[in-house]
C-alpha cells in the first residue's frame, strides 16, 4: 500500500510539471509605458463654481510588473467663504510618488486597483477680501472690514496616502478614480492668518489634516513590451 501511494505521487508530480511546462510556453506580453491625463473633477467645478478655477494634469509610468511611478501637477484660483471671512487662494503644486497595483489582470486586460504614497509642494499666495470680526454676545452689530490684504511666497509640503482604481474602456484609454487622505509636514503661513486652503492639498481641517477625490481620463502611450 505504500509504495502505491509513493507510485501515485510521482504520477501526480510528473503530471503537474508535464502541465506547467505546456502552461510556461504560451507566453504573453504586457505594455510598459507613459500614460497622461487630467483630472475631470478641475474643469467640471471650474464650470460649476464661476470663483473656483483650476486644472491638474497625472501622469504615470511603469517601472515594474506591478509598480509605478506617478504625479500630478495643477494649478488653482478659488475664492472660500467661511464663517467670519473671504478670500482668495492662487497658486501652483506639483505631487510626486510611487503606485503598487494590487489587481491581478486577467490575460489580456491592464486594470488597476492601487495603493500609493506622494509627496506634495506647493507655492502659492493668499489674498484676505474681507472678514467680519466675531462679537456675538455683545450690543454691538458686527461690521465687515474689506482689507483686501495679500500674502505672497507662501509655501507648503506634505504626504498623502492614495486609494484608487483605473480601468481601460477603451483601447490603452483609462477611466479613474482615486481617494487620498493627506497630512501637513510644513507649511510658511502669514502673521495672524493662517492657511485654511492650500492649492494642491485643498482644504486644511484640524491637525493640519485634509482629503481629495480625482476623477481622471487619461491615456496610454507603449513604450515597450515584455514578456510576463
Amino acid at each position: 500500500m505504500k509504495q502505491l501511494f509513493i507510485l501515485l505521487f510521482f504520477i501526480s508530480f510528473l503530471g503537474t510539471s508535464t502541465a506547467q511546462q505546456k502552461t510556461d510556453t504560451v507566453k504573453t506580453k504586457e505594455s510598459y509605458g507613459l500614460r497622461v491625463g487630467i483630472d475631470l473633477s478641475k474643469p467640471l467645478i471650474s464650470f460649476l463654481e464661476p470663483e473656483s478655477k483650476g486644472l491638474e494634469l497625472v501622469g504615470d509610468i511603469r517601472v515594474l510588473r506591478n509598480y509605478y511611478a506617478a504625479v500630478e501637477l495643477g494649478f488653482e484660483d478659488k475664492t472660500s467663504k467661511e464663517d467670519y471671512m473671504n478670500y482668495t487662494t492662487k497658486g501652483s503644486y506639483i505631487k510626486a510618488g510611487v503606485n503598487y497595483n494590487a489587481y491581478k489582470n486577467w490575460k489580456g486586460m491592464t486594470n488597476e486597483i492601487y495603493v500609493g504614497v506622494r509627496y506634495g509642494f506647493s507655492i502659492f499666495n493668499q489674498t484676505l477680501n474681507s472678514y467680519t470680526p466675531n462679537v456675538k454676545g455683545t450690543y454691538f452689530i458686527p461690521a465687515e472690514v474689506l482689507p483686501n490684504t495679500e500674502f505672497k511666497d507662501l509655501s507648503a509640503h506634505w504626504a498623502e496616502l492614495v486609494f484608487g482604481l483605473k480601468a481601460e474602456t477603451f483601447k490603452n484609454l483609462y477611466l479613474g478614480f482615486s481617494f487620498s487622505f493627506k497630512t501637513m509636514i510644513s507649511t510658511k503661513e502669514p502673521t495672524n492668518f493662517k492657511n485654511l486652503y492650500v492649492p494642491g492639498f485643498n482644504r486644511v481641517y484640524l491637525n493640519d489634516t485634509g482629503f481629495g477625490i480625482n476623477y481622471t481620463l487619461s491615456y496610454l502611450i507603449p513604450i515597450i513590451k515584455r514578456e510576463k
